[in-house]
């Protein structure tokens, strides 16, 4: 890429962190993003870096920048899910010398293989070879947001990475913001192609305009539309044309009318995502299970799978908002059929995949491990252990005579001061599905975690205890109280799974 059309010029070898700056790969109106190499020992050894402007711009666009690398920033340091694009290191430049650099906010993240976007364009209007795996992994990667409280705000292919190993990412947090209540607040905007009806009717107010997760489901539908056929769901020349036909079908003027080609598991799918109101669309969870299903059904993809295709292109890291991109190499689109949900291989450094862990939980197992990473005792591998030790990751388990229930072995009453807020009214009823237990258990360790800190012993021995206990009991034990033969048991079966679970490199 030419230098002379970047939004900010790092010359070549330019060492910023413990990165030197590589070619230019794409820039945008805010950033330019470049590819570097790793100085030193380390692993990896390349990374897309974003720098951010600043001396430039005006006092306006400052602010606007500096909110939207704020919540990238944020989302980055609170969530963490193998479906999202991860942060490798944040710096800040020290370069008085160079003025134009001096102060900038640089985002060293891993470097991809391709993004939907430019895959799709390689397609020449149809739809990928596989999009499947890279739906189930968005949707893994959206619930594992949404469930941490978060509105991603500008879901689109350009947003979806495609990696070497053929998983997706979900990136760019520019726009992202926290729920407050049952809305977050954002600046009004966003492509107009991905943005639901109702966000247009709302209005702007001193914190900006309302919106709900169920925006990023609409968002969601349509980039699933175009992942399976290379067509938007709405029809129109221009992007007001097609927003006045989305405007027609909320307000009922208008059918849904989705591209012919489409298996009818995944009508029913994007018909479900965009739903005229918000408040009957599915939740991501719900549809990232459904997603793995459909992907499962022998001849899901038949009515319009393409041949495989090799892309080489920049990937989109951030759209418009965020601008950051990354050049790739070449990367083979095709997967084998059938294949289905995310590679496993993104889960080797929380645990053994090779084991007998249901890929199904990985997302939930890692979700509930990863809610409190400032505390190390508290990880994937555990809940996975205590997973295999409390249920042998049975879904269904039934125990009436203790009252516990799932693949958790909750006790109702337990059970509901570890949902999320909003939902601690009333004691839950069994069946609990994992998608509410396993988190459960997140967030059960995290607020048990501190009240043990100073118990002698193994710290997930100690929380493990606590669980099948209280924190009481561990506390005046100074440790796994004595005893307890049915205990004694348990915690002989939890070493033996951290054992057999650990990941190689760890």
């Amino acid at each position: 890429m030419d230098l002379d059309i970047c939004t900010i010029r790092v010359p070549l070898g330019y060492v910023v962190g413990g990165w030197r700056v590589g070619p230019a790969l794409a820039s945008g109106s805010w950033s330019s993003v470049y590819r570097a190499t790793r100085v030193g020992a380390g692993e990896p050894r390349e990374a897309a870096l974003k720098f951010i402007p600043t001396g430039t711009l005006t006092a306006r666009q400052l602010s606007h920048l500096a909110d939207m690398t704020g919540r990238e920033v944020a989302v980055h340091r609170q969530v963490e899910h193998p479906g999202l694009i991860r942060v490798l290191d944040i710096i800040v430049i020290d370069d008085p010398d160079r003025p134009v650099l001096d102060g900038v906010t640089v985002l060293a993240m891993e470097l991809a293989a391709g993004s939907a976007a430019k895959a799709l364009e390689r397609a020449g209007g149809a739809g990928l070879a596989d999009p499947p795996r890279i739906i189930a992994d968005v949707c893994g990667a959206l619930a594992h947001l949404h469930r941490a409280g978060w509105v991603h705000g500008d879901l689109k292919p350009g947003n979806i990475l495609l990696m070497p190993d053929g998983s997706a990412r979900l990136a760019d947090f520019g726009l992202a913001v926290q729920l407050d209540g049952t809305h977050a607040y954002l600046p009004p905007g966003g492509t107009s192609d991905y943005v639901p009806p109702e966000r247009w009717a709302e209005p702007v107010k001193d914190r900006g305009t309302a919106v709900r997760q169920s925006a990023d489901v609409w968002a969601l539908g349509v980039t699933a539309c175009q992942l399976l056929t290379g067509r938007l769901p709405f029809a129109g020349v221009t992007a007001r044309a097609r927003a006045a036909a989305a405007s027609a079908y909320a307000n009922g003027d208008a059918l849904l009318n989705l591209p012919d080609g489409l298996a009818e598991p995944w009508r029913r799918f994007i018909a479900d995502c965009l739903a005229a109101d918000p408040r009957q669309r599915l939740d991501a969870a719900s549809l990232h299970r459904r997603a793995l299903e459909i992907a499962a059904e022998p001849g899901s993809l038949r009515r319009f799978r393409l041949p495989g295709r090799r892309v080489s292109a920049a990937v989109g890291l951030l759209g418009v908002a965020g601008a950051l991109v990354a050049l790739v190499w070449v990367f083979p689109l095709g997967h084998a059929e059938g294949a289905v949900g995310s590679s496993s291989a993104k889960y080797d450094r929380y645990f053994r995949t090779d084991r007998d862990i249901p890929p199904a939980y990985y997302d939930l197992i890692v979700e509930a491990g990863s809610m409190c990473p400032d505390n190390k005792a508290v990880s994937p591998l555990l809940v996975a252990a205590m997973l295999k030790a409390e249920s042998g990751f049975d879904p269904n388990l039934s125990d009436p005579a203790a009252d516990e229930y799932g693949i958790a072995r909750w006790t109702p009453g337990v059970l509901k001061f570890y949902l999320p807020p909003g939902q601690r009214d009333r004691v839950p009823s069994p069946p609990f599905p994992p998608d509410l237990s396993i988190p459960a258990v997140g967030r059960y360790l995290c607020w048990m975690a501190p009240q043990l800190e100073d118990v002698p012993g193994s710290p997930q021995e100690n929380l493990a205890a606590a669980y099948r206990t209280s924190f009481d009991v561990v506390r005046k034990a100074r440790g796994i109280p004595p005893g307890r033969p049915k205990l004694t048991i348990y915690i002989g079966h939890l070493r033996t799974y951290l054992a057999d679970y650990r990941p190689v490199t760890s």
